[in-house]
């Protein structure tokens, strides 16, 4: 038998049809009734709030619209009604909701908790219960930004700068603070999120950053504030030394950020030199230069040498000194070089400026015998021999100093406030007009003199000066091209002044008429201190100098010289 016979054999049977069952509808009906219960329970959910909820801090869990609009009335009236605070790290403002424009929208609130929905979601929020939820707040945009824009004051700060300092070789550093600017929009949303159920809210804000900050100072100190201030300096100038403590350079330092707000510690070369030139000089690591000195004994001159100086490099100062305050141990010495100074009057210039003829002389008379000629002779001899080196300033009051007893000055008559009076040292001013004169013709700079109060016959109409210790002063400066001997002789009943020296000009004197006169006063006077005056008319005169050189005008100078009155006065105390 074959395969093919064998399988010919066999019998095949169809398999019967398969049966349809109830399973669809059965699914169907489940799905149907999941379906009607859940829209049940949508619709049980839907006219309350779910379990659990707080509105503004305010529970309304379970209730339903109209207990829940109740409750929310009831509770949020006093905390919408009450000041609202709007705090930021500046300060804080307290306003009434109404003014900021803000007011709870209860009916808003509720409908957004209590509604039908067949969203999963919703359903199942109600199944799980509610959460804490905020309050539906209407708020007016305009009055809310002019609220806030009128509270900047109080709720917005500038920027204040940090700083770093090494004042009194300590390391100070005030800290940065950052500014705030509130932002208007930002604190409306913030107020919408939180008010009524806080009373305080914090402002949305922009912070306004320092140009230097907390970082950079703090680099800055680690950098070099610490150690600048870690020990002294020691400067070696030459054979000398001497240090410089944290205290004395503190201020030469400077310490300002760029406009990066990065801050590069630098010198004030100025202040530092002159902090390190005092301390080497104190130290004797500087010596000034002396200038060569002149004497005479009658009017043949003497020459005392000059002396060189010695003083430190400034750019070698700068250079060395701060690389020094930057560094530590051995590198806190600072090795600065030095040079030699000459001074302004150098044997050499000594030697070619020594008087070589008489250059003016003025000769101004008195009466012998009286008090004031014995004060006239002692302030000549201390004047006499005085040399003025060419550029110079020649000071009555600084050759003299204070007329006083001890120096041998007694009482001699003054004019004080207008009125004769006496006073020690009196008569002196003779000696200053005559001083004057020989410096007028001398064709000198006039640096300071004052007129007597009132005329007086015996010096030359407008041309005199007065002095007294220690503001009305004559001073001069030498002009000329050489040194000035200044050479004081006294008689009885007169005193010259000359000056020896190189001539520069011939000087020649004007004078203009009178002028502007006033009248003298009379009256008598019982005072027990009163002395008697003649009278005197008042005036004003043009004084002038032309100086010549060769024969011609080079130059000209004018001043006018007020004298006022001196009134005819009586002595009438019998006892004066």
């Amino acid at each position: 038998m074959t395969l093919d016979s064998l399988y010919d054999e066999v019998d095949w049977e169809e398999p019967p049809a398969p049966r349809r069952g109830r399973w669809p509808l059965v699914v169907g009906g489940v799905l149907l009734g999941l379906l009607a219960l859940y829209a049940g329970a949508a619709a049980f959910f839907g006219d309350r709030v779910p379990r659990g909820t707080t509105v503004a801090g305010v529970a309304v869990g379970g209730q339903g619209a109209d207990q829940a609009r109740a409750t929310l009335t009831e509770q949020l009236g006093p905390k919408s009604s009450a000041p609202l605070v709007l705090t930021s790290s500046a300060g804080k403002v307290e306003a009434a909701p109404a003014d900021l424009g803000v007011a709870v929208d209860v009916d808003a609130t509720v409908d957004g908790l209590v509604r039908f929905s067949l969203a999963p979601a919703d359903v199942w929020h109600h199944v799980v219960g509610g959460g804490a939820e905020p309050a539906i707040v209407t708020l007016d945009d305009a009055a809310f930004a002019a609220a806030v824009e009128s509270s900047r004051g109080e709720l917005d700060a500038e920027p204040v700068e940090g700083s770093i300092s090494l004042a009194g070789g300590k390391v100070t550093v005030k800290e940065p603070v950052t500014g705030t600017r509130t932002d208007v929009e930002g604190t409306a949303d913030a107020v919408r999120r939180w008010w009524p159920g806080d009373s305080t809210v914090e402002v949305a804000a922009e912070v306004l950053p320092t140009k230097v900050t907390a970082d950079e100072l703090a680099r800055v100190k680690a950098e070099f504030g610490d150690i600048a201030v870690s020990g002294p300096v020691t400067v070696k100038a030459g054979e000398k030394s001497f240090t410089l403590t944290p205290k004395q350079l503190a201020p030469a330092v400077v310490l300002e950020a760029d406009e990066q707000g990065r801050i590069t510690p630098r010198a004030d070369d100025e202040k530092l030199s002159s902090i390190v030139h005092a301390a080497a000089r104190k130290a004797d690591a500087e010596v000034d230069a002396k200038d060569a000195v002149v004497t005479f004994s009658g009017r043949t001159p003497s020459v005392k040498a000059h002396v060189a100086g010695l003083e430190l490099d400034d750019a070698s100062v700068r250079s060395e000194v701060w690389t020094a305050l930057g560094g530590s141990g051995e590198a806190r010495t600072a090795t600065v070089t030095t040079k030699a100074t000459q001074p302004t009057f150098t044997t050499d210039i000594a030697k070619k400026t020594l008087p070589k003829a008489m250059i003016s002389s003025f000769t101004t008379y008195f009466q012998p015998g009286q008090p004031r000629v014995h004060n006239i002779k002692l302030a000549s001899r201390a004047i006499n021999g005085t040399y003025i080196p060419p550029g110079e300033q020649f000071s009555m009051n600084g050759v003299l100093g204070e007329r006083t007893p001890a120096k041998g000055y007694i009482e001699a008559g003054i004019i004080r406030n207008g009125r004769a009076a006496e006073s020690v040292g009196g008569g002196i001013s003779q000696v200053s007009t005559t001083i004057f004169n020989a410096s007028f013709f001398a064709g000198v700079q006039l640096d300071a003199w004052t007129p007597h109060y009132y005329y007086i016959s015996r010096y030359p109409e407008g041309r005199e000066a007065t002095i007294s210790w220690p503001d009305l002063h004559n001073k001069f400066t030498n002009t000329t091209d050489g040194g000035i001997l200044i050479q004081v002789a006294t008689t009885d009943t007169s005193i010259t002044v000359s000056y020896w020296g190189t001539k520069k000009y011939d000087v020649t004197a004007t004078k203009s008429a009178r002028y502007d006169i006033v009248q003298p006063k009379k009256y008598n006077d019982d005072g027990p201190d009163c002395l008697n005056q003649s009278p005197v008319v008042g005036f004003k005169v043009d004084i002038g100098r032309i100086f010549k050189q060769g024969g011609k005008v080079v130059k000209t100078e004018k001043f006018t010289t007020n004298y006022r009155p001196e009134d005819d006065v009586t002595c009438t105390n019998p006892k004066p």
